[in-house]
């Protein structure tokens, strides 16, 4: 059941023969994403966790006047830094609000969850091509694993430590 459960909530592991730097070294690694053109803040953190992680998105607008909704997302990668077990320990938690009517607008609903977060939003639009037929393009294209978490696993993998995606800290 190990493998499975890896799988399922992400763990990656570093190469065998990987060479694992200090845990200072891994911190100001994951601290310079900040500054690379990512869309998520990675910060100290107290209270058991050491470093956080936390993207908020502000979906698209659909609809008009009174119709209109729109879902605010905020994911939050909990990481906590095991020296002796050379890994990262990582919790996802997501939240959303949903707000219809003009903006600001009303809160219609609210959520929270915890566990691997796996949300995107892809939207295609038609223009017409450079030989005059139209074609399908993407307009909108957000992944959560691909936009937060890679950047994320790649510094930690690539340090040479593990990234444990568990449930709780």
């Amino acid at each position: 059941m190990g493998r499975l459960r890896d799988k399922w909530m992400g763990t990656l592991h570093a190469d065998p023969g990987a060479q694992a730097l200090p845990t200072q070294e891994l911190r100001a690694a994951l601290l310079a994403l900040n500054g690379t053109g990512v869309p998520f803040g990675v910060r100290e953190a107290g209270g058991g966790v050491d470093l956080v992680a936390e993207w908020r998105y502000l979906e698209p607008a659909t609809g008009s006047g009174l119709r209109r909704e729109q879902v605010e997302r905020t994911v939050r990668i909990s990481m906590r830094l095991l020296a002796k077990d050379r890994e990262v320990r990582a919790a996802d938690e997501q939240w959303t609000v949903t707000r219809a009517g003009p903006a600001p607008g009303r809160t219609v609903s609210k959520g929270h969850s915890k566990g691997p977060v796996r949300w995107g939003q892809k939207e295609w639009t038609y223009e017409k091509g450079p030989d005059g037929r139209r074609r399908k393009v993407v307009g909108l294209d957000v992944s959560i694993t691909r936009d937060m978490k890679d950047p994320l696993r790649k510094a930690v993998v690539g340090a040479g430590w593990t990234w444990r995606g568990v449930y709780k800290l």
